[in-house]
């Protein structure tokens, strides 16, 4: 079966086109991006923009015949943080719905939390032991704690690399002070949710999800993505501390030209790297994986058991 999932983030809008059936290793065919900028097209009323929305709907209806034209039998669209968080969500879906023929299904951040953590279980696998897992997106931070595929803590805060970079470093490059007290409010929001999470039981492992992570990992040493998604990566506590004050006194035009940086990311990488810094604090975390599937893959595997008519309930865990 040859799928089309299309990801509507704070940043860009992904199709991932992969062939997969249940039981299987879905296999990546081609990948397509578009950078939309949504989560910076809300505006003060709290609506996406017309631009926005036309962009949206444009993008999608885009990918949509790309992904029909690839052979695509299904098409699974979902939206995160900017989409979710826009007071015209609803209007603006029906307008996607109208002229592309997809219905985009918006994600709660819980489910996010839920369904990159049953990526991450399924990567790794029942042998290493209960997981805990931090993913940073664009709007939002998404963290787990379990021994099974539906995790027994999964929480979701607004404190993605794209919001906390609006919100709070406003200048180019952030002052240090700014740096500083940023630090200083990112623990006192983590620690609520950190809490929860530890209280679920110590992990056997902790693993990092999504191209913020991915980056920060590259950035401080790991392979890069060419050699593979089966190469160990890592993330320390203090190689990110050490990069945190290198990247935090750079312009975000110097930040471009560094090897394994993007140049849609570079504005806002140094957020990120806070936000990674803060948890893995808060978690009392001083290393962590890198897994390659993430929040994609979840969908994926999601769709796939329930085409194949397994459908687990809902657990009832702490959510």
């Amino acid at each position: 079966m040859r799928l089309g999932v299309l990801d509507i983030g704070s940043n860009t809008v992904h199709l991932l086109v992969v062939d997969a059936h249940w039981g299987a290793h879905p296999t990546p065919m081609s990948s397509t991006k578009a950078t939309l900028r949504l989560a910076e097209k809300i505006e003060p009323s709290g609506r996406l923009s017309q631009a926005g929305e036309d962009a949206l709907v444009s993008s999608v209806t885009e990918f949509t015949n790309i992904a029909t034209s690839s052979g695509c039998a299904q098409v699974m669209a979902f939206a995160t943080s900017a989409v979710r968080d826009a007071s015209n969500t609803d209007s603006v879906l029906a307008h996607v719905k109208a002229e592309s023929g997809v219905d985009v299904e918006v994600l709660s951040g819980v489910d996010e939390s839920r369904l990159t953590a049953l990526a991450v279980r399924r990567w790794y696998g029942w042998s290493v032991g209960r997981v805990l897992n931090i993913d940073i997106g664009g709007g939002s931070l998404e963290m787990s704690n379990g021994v099974d595929e539906e995790p027994d803590v999964a929480l979701s805060l607004p404190l993605g690399a794209g919001r906390i970079t609006r919100e709070w470093l406003p200048e180019d490059p952030p002052g240090r002070r700014r740096v500083s007290m940023l630090r200083d409010w990112l623990d006192a929001e983590i620690a609520p949710g950190a809490e929860r999470l530890l209280a679920a039981g110590t992990p056997d492992m902790v693993a990092g999800t999504s191209k913020t992570m991915r980056t920060l990992a590259r950035l401080t040493g790991a392979a890069p993505s060419s050699a593979g998604p089966r190469v160990k990566r890592t993330l320390t506590a203090s190689s990110l501390r050490q990069l945190i004050g290198f990247i935090s006194r750079m312009t975000a035009a110097d930040r471009k030209e560094l090897e394994g940086l993007s140049s849609d990311r570079a504005g806002q990488i140094v957020a990120g790297a806070l936000v990674a810094e803060a948890a893995m604090r808060s978690l009392k975390v001083e290393a962590l994986d890198i897994c390659p599937w993430a929040l994609r893959e979840g969908v994926i595997l999601r769709y796939l058991d329930t085409q194949a008519g397994f459908t687990p309930e809902h657990s009832g865990k702490v959510q």
